[in-house]
């Protein structure tokens, strides 16, 4: 327990920095933001109480909030997916997670991509929605969600494969 406790620790420290430090300096285009920061909250495990990941989901938001100066869209747009997750782990990986069995370096790599690419999308849609904020700039809104959402999941997946431990 305190191993799993120190883990998530440091990927909530890890995450922040590497978002604040490095990928907040990244504007492609005016489009491409990515925003990684997500995988805490996709990656946390399962079996785990829903209140507390609520709460580190508005804890690792508001931290991105703070250092961008961004008045709470992040910390909104993550316990929207914080909120919303087990839905999309129920349609991304059905029976496995109907049995709290599912242990993200054993699921096949297709599931894991749909879930991850509908974290994302529905983090992004909220993000900039709020960002934006116009109705009449939804266009903008689609265009930075779809361009900033392909970068993300395509960092994710290599980062997920990068670190993930191999279990034989």
């Amino acid at each position: 327990m305190n191993s799993i406790l120190s883990i998530h620790t440091i990927r909530f420290f890890v995450l922040v920095l590497v978002q604040v430090l490095i990928l907040n300096h990244i504007n492609f285009l005016g489009y491409i933001n990515p925003y990684i920061y997500i995988l805490f909250i996709a990656l946390f495990p399962v079996k785990n109480n829903r209140v507390i990941l609520i709460l580190l989901s508005f804890l690792i938001g508001l931290a991105i909030d703070l250092f961008l100066d961004t008045g709470g869209i992040h910390a909104a747009a993550s316990v929207f997916i914080a909120y919303f997750r087990p839905v999309v782990l129920k349609s991304s990986f059905g029976m496995i997670y109907e049995h709290q069995t599912i242990k993200f370096n054993t699921v096949d790599f297709g599931s894991k991509l749909m879930y991850l690419t509908i974290l994302t999308v529905l983090h992004h849609i909220v993000l900039f929605s709020l960002e934006i904020f116009s109705i009449s700039k939804i266009i903008l809104v689609l265009q930075k969600t779809l361009f900033s959402s392909i970068f993300t999941i395509l960092l994710s997946v290599t980062i997920t494969i990068i670190f993930s431990r191999k279990t034989k």
